[in-house]
């Protein structure tokens, strides 16, 4: 959209409504060709103030949403102020409802109002329709965007578990071949310790023997004379 295209045609229509407004109370106060002129002119610049509004319509089509609803609004506002022109030069004129010369070409701009109102609906509701749309395909985008990093958390959570479970098998070998180990320890702590004690009754079989001999030689020696 052409913000600046829009604001142009927005002045424009703004210059024509404000010569439109006028006409009206200018007719009131004709009479004749004078006021068959002015009804000419009327419906020849709402003619126009029509266009103009199609035209900022079609410039809104692609605008965002946050500068697009408010100034439909006003459009559509626009649209019920030219209508109520339209009521007011009727009223004035005795033209339109009344089957009298003019009555034609009022109930055409009234069924042109009401078939762009009609296409104004449509098209918002086709805008809405898009954003709901795009709004759903962006939600889309991101859940499977989530579930894929999710995934792939739940397949690095996986593998680490691997790790860690590699880990402790590996803890668990080595405390098995630390507890055969510390089996074969003290079966040799116990060999030596029996090998010790009998060591000590050894040394102390010799020891008996050594004095009962000692205490047989002194005997002979000194107690046999």
């Amino acid at each position: 959209m052409s913000s600046e295209e829009f604001e142009k045609l927005h002045e424009m229509f703004k210059s024509i409504y404000d010569e439109l407004k006028l006409i009206p109370d200018r007719v009131t106060r004709c009479h004749g060709e004078e006021k068959k002129k002015l009804v000419r002119v009327f419906d020849e610049r709402l003619g126009e103030a029509e266009e103009v509004l199609q035209g900022m319509e079609q410039e809104l089509f692609g605008a965002p949403a946050s500068f697009r609803n408010p100034m439909s609004t006003k459009i559509r506002l626009y649209r019920r102020d030219l209508a109520k022109l339209q009521r007011d030069l009727r009223s004035d004129t005795g033209l339109g409802f009344s089957g009298r010369p003019g009555d034609g070409r009022h109930s055409v701009y009234g069924a042109q109002n009401e078939h762009s109102t009609q296409l104004q609906a449509q098209r918002a509701l086709l805008i809405q329709g898009t954003e709901s749309l795009n709004n759903a395909s962006q939600s889309i985008e991101r859940s499977h965007r989530i579930a894929a990093e999710t995934d792939q958390i739940g397949t690095d959570i996986i593998e680490e578990l691997g790790e860690q479970r590699e880990q402790l098998d590996r803890t668990r070998d080595r405390l098995v071949n630390t507890g055969e180990n510390l089996s074969r320890s003290r079966k040799i702590l116990r060999a030596m310790s029996r090998r010790l004690m009998t060591n000590k009754l050894l040394l102390g079989v010799i020891i008996i023997m050594e004095l009962a001999i000692l205490g047989a030689v002194v005997y002979l020696k000194f107690f046999r004379h």
